[in-house]
């Protein structure tokens, strides 16, 4: 039986996890984010396993997959179920209104899969990451086949972004499970997100954007000795 590794519990969002965990009940189908806070969720679903939960998991990414694995959570594929009851995951950017920016793990086609047919989502954050509007911290990261790449790449600096390709710090282009290119395209600040997303997917070779709009329940928020709750109206 594995050991949960004592850096999980001093983890800033490990009380966060824990409180997503409990919310899943027995004969559940469980989304699984990707990511670090997406991680504890992992961890802290996977010591209720071992108490005797009985559940199903989806992962949005290999990544996921192996360390659900490695955990003994018992893993289904997205042919498997119709739908999901709750999904857990993290993200980038929270605005007021529990809009998100998702995807710096470069996971975001898949993690929308999977938030799209869950009953509920649920998000993991700390603090640093609410924001007053979308794209004040960071880029909107974008999946792109890799023949599109520079013909997505302009496209973006028209709609007035600084754009970057995504590398995995050796200098290779980032690959998705997917196979795909990111570009990250960071804008200073966001004052429709909605038409923004619109835009951006209608560059032709785009599969996805990294703007979750409308799609979070329930954000929890970490802060540096406790949680708390925000829900969508």
């Amino acid at each position: 039986m594995l050991v949960l590794p004592v850096e999980t519990e001093k983890s800033p969002l490990w009380s966060a996890a824990v409180e997503a965990a409990e919310m899943v009940e027995s004969r559940w189908v469980v989304g699984l984010g990707t990511g670090r806070a997406a991680s504890m969720f992992v961890h802290g679903l996977a010591r209720r396993v071992r108490g005797g939960l009985s559940v199903r998991s989806v992962a949005t990414s290999r990544a996921t997959e192996s360390l659900a694995r490695e955990l003994e959570i018992p893993m289904a594929s997205l042919d498997e179920v119709d739908s999901i009851d709750i999904d857990v995951d993290g993200a980038d950017e929270v605005a007021p209104n529990l809009d998100l920016i998702k995807g710096h793990g470069g996971a975001l086609v898949r993690e929308r899969v999977v938030a799209s047919i869950s009953r509920r989502f649920v998000v993991l954050v700390g603090d640093e990451k609410l924001v007053p509007r979308l794209g004040a911290r960071g880029a909107v990261p974008v999946e792109v086949v890799p023949f599109a790449v520079s013909t997505v790449f302009r496209g973006l600096e028209r709609l007035g972004a600084t754009v970057s390709i995504r590398s995995n710090g050796d200098g290779r282009p980032f690959a998705s499970d997917n196979g795909n290119a990111i570009l990250d395209a960071s804008f200073d600040g966001i004052d429709d997100p909605s038409e923004l997303s619109s835009r951006i997917d209608s560059l032709a070779g785009v599969v996805d954007n990294g703007l979750f709009l409308g799609m979070a329940d329930l954000v929890l928020v970490q802060s540096a000795d406790s949680f708390r709750r925000l829900e969508r109206a």
